[in-house]
């Protein structure tokens, strides 16, 4: 159920967000804002507006399903930047605003007049945050940051795929989503600190940096260990049996994560003796001898059906799971559950719903994504009533 609360008591009410970001990591960060009670005004470009309104198909009339994800909770003012008026506007609502929050490329927000020197200058309080590709100084500071192109040289296609396969990209832009998150993390820690200090500050975050955090295990056992990694497919580098395997009729992941789910799976699947022989007793030797084991398994699975498999594992309190194609997600009570069904006068925007739980209930949505320009006049209006 959505949360019941007057928007005025959500967590972030009161707080403004003029939002100069386009596709995902900043447009996630600035929905977050959004949902937890932010006012996100979006500048689009005349026109054409974000990126992603064109990523389709699908379309709902004529924005595509990409921009539909992104961009609930928020107003859409288009401003041209490449004028004056639209620059004058723009520097309005940054100035007047509590979060300023920009992706393009480095120095042109200061082209703009938009840079956070010059607007905290007129308001000390504002908090910007700047999502870069590669940093903001030395060579690498203006190539565009896909966030393939950041897969790729973050090293994170290098391991994943199948053995001997080709280097493979994760099935969502998931770099993006993660810079979006530490954005989003990153802005409302500094919208706590100036409640202490009276300052605002500016974040950065960089596509290639979060890409390198988000190596966690994989960059330590490198930096540590000095392991190259290379492709496993579905198995995991320093667990096992934590991996995919094939039922009679379809697969199956198993994730026997301790000594004891090893031994619970070992006893369920009718092969006690395998957590007895010294070659798998420990996960570090269940590691070194991880062919004889996944073997052993692979052979055992093969005779029955996974439903079969996970009802006997997962009473055994042994974590499984099948292999669920997204209309098989989106038909699960636990899926239903986190889909909000969005009035719009598009049509009915079956959306999935802000994880976060505000006292046991889901953010509500309180706008659906805006068309291209929605909220100009209303927007402009109020920047002429602050001016005076």
């Amino acid at each position: 159920m959505p949360h019941p609360a007057d928007p005025s008591t959500l967590p972030l009410a009161g707080v403004r967000v003029a939002d100069f970001s386009r596709v995902l990591a900043g447009p996630l960060a600035t929905m977050i804002l959004g949902d937890l009670g932010a006012d996100v005004v979006k500048v689009e470009r005349p026109g054409v507006g974000d990126d992603t309104r064109a990523w389709g198909p699908p379309f709902v009339g004529d924005d595509a399903a990409y921009f539909l994800a992104l961009n609930r909770n928020k107003r859409s003012v288009v401003l041209d930047l490449a004028t004056e008026e639209g620059r004058r506007d723009a520097h309005a609502l940054a100035v007047g605003a509590d979060v300023v929050v920009e992706n393009f490329r480095p120095g042109l927000m200061r082209r703009f007049g938009l840079d956070h020197e010059s607007l905290v200058s007129e308001n000390a309080r504002l908090v910007s945050c700047s999502l870069v590709a590669f940093g903001e100084e030395g060579e690498s500071a203006a190539r565009p940051g896909y966030d393939i192109i950041v897969q790729a040289l973050s090293g994170i296609m290098s391991f994943t795929g199948q053995p001997g396969g080709e280097p493979t990209k994760v099935g969502v832009a998931l770099l993006d989503v993660i810079a979006g998150l530490y954005a989003a993390n990153g802005i409302q820690a500094a919208l706590l600190g100036r409640e202490r200090t009276g300052r605002g500050e500016r974040i950065v975050v960089s596509l290639f940096e979060t890409s390198l955090a988000a190596l966690v295990n994989q960059a330590a056992n490198h930096l540590l260990g000095g392991v190259v990694p290379r492709p496993m497919g579905n198995a995991h580098p320093n667990i096992v049996p934590y991996q995919l395997f094939r039922a009679a009729d379809r697969p199956f992941i198993l994730a026997a994560g301790n000594d004891r789910l090893f031994e619970r799976t070992a006893t369920t699947i009718g092969r006690p003796d395998l957590s007895d022989d010294p070659r798998f007793a420990t996960n570090a030797e269940r590691v070194r001898h991880r062919e004889d084991l996944v073997a052993t398994l692979e052979a055992v699975f093969a005779s029955r059906p996974a439903n079969e498999w996970i009802d006997a594992l997962s009473a055994a309190g042994v974590p499984c799971a099948p292999v669920r194609s997204l209309d098989e997600v989106f038909a699960s009570p636990e899926a239903a559950a986190v889909v909000q069904r969005v009035a719009d006068a598009r049509g009915d925007l079956p959306l999935v719903a802000d994880p976060i739980r505000v006292d046991g209930h889901l953010l509500a949505v309180r706008r659906p994504p805006p068309r291209l320009g929605e909220h100009t006049d209303e927007v402009l209006a109020e920047l002429r009533r602050a001016r005076g």
